[in-house]
């Protein structure tokens, strides 16, 4: 398995102290492995549902217009989706 050195703050020590403290864990990489997959399981699924947004706002647009008003306040609310999106994978 490849090696990695990581940056933790005092906070994210301290749980993964706690964490392998408990018992839960062996190690703390057990630990970070587990906090990696739940990040994958939310990347996997707010990009699902980004598709499926998507998807029906194309669905919506085909089959009848929005006002105008409500075509800008979803658009932007995507905007913001994946500028999340995007600076969370940017860290």
């Amino acid at each position: 398995m490849p090696t990695r050195n990581v940056v933790l703050t005092k906070h994210q020590s301290a749980l993964i102290d706690d964490l392998v403290a408990s018992g839960r864990y062996q190690n703390a990489s057990e630990a970070l492995r587990a906090g990696l997959r739940l990040l994958q399981t939310e990347e996997e699924t707010r990009a699902a549902l980004i598709r499926r947004i998507d998807g029906s706002l194309a669905d919506h647009t085909a089959t009848g217009p929005l006002t105008e008003d409500g075509e800008t306040t979803i658009r932007r609310a995507f905007a913001r989706a994946r500028q999340d999106r995007d600076g969370a994978n940017a860290d």
